[in-house]
């Protein structure tokens, strides 16, 4: 049974481009375009993997991180930016997110953090 990935970016192609690598790898990618779309998805759909986006406009990725929290304490979660730094790297980590990822390495033609992300992800889906 493929896994199903809540992809979350309020970038349209982002979505596509990502979403489609991430089918190819035999995931079920369902698409949210900022965090109440995440949030609606996450609970009717029950992903078993999230990657996050870092900036949205409206609820942005910390303020959904935190929301999927009071939902789901365990869901495997990846944020990825355009903007990495120390700080939005540390408040992560602390909301327990698996990896993060400088959204331009997702976005070159070698995306193996990506898929090492995943891979740890995997491993910590609950059961």
């Amino acid at each position: 049974m493929k896994k199903k990935i809540l992809l979350v970016d309020d970038e349209e192609d982002i979505l596509t481009l990502i979403g489609k690598k991430i089918s190819k790898w035999d995931y079920d990618v369902m698409e949210a375009a900022n965090g109440k779309e995440a949030l609606d998805v996450l609970i009717s759909k029950h992903p078993d993997i999230v990657i996050l986006d870092y900036m949205m406009p409206g609820m942005d990725g910390i303020e959904t991180l935190k929301e999927i929290r009071k939902i789901s304490k365990n869901i495997p979660v990846i944020m990825f930016t355009a903007f990495p730094d120390k700080k939005s790297m540390d408040e992560v980590k602390a909301l327990g997110v698996c990896a993060y990822i400088p959204k331009l390495s997702v976005l070159s033609s070698s995306i193996s953090a990506l898929k090492e992300a995943l891979r740890v992800a995997e491993k910590t889906i609950k059961i």
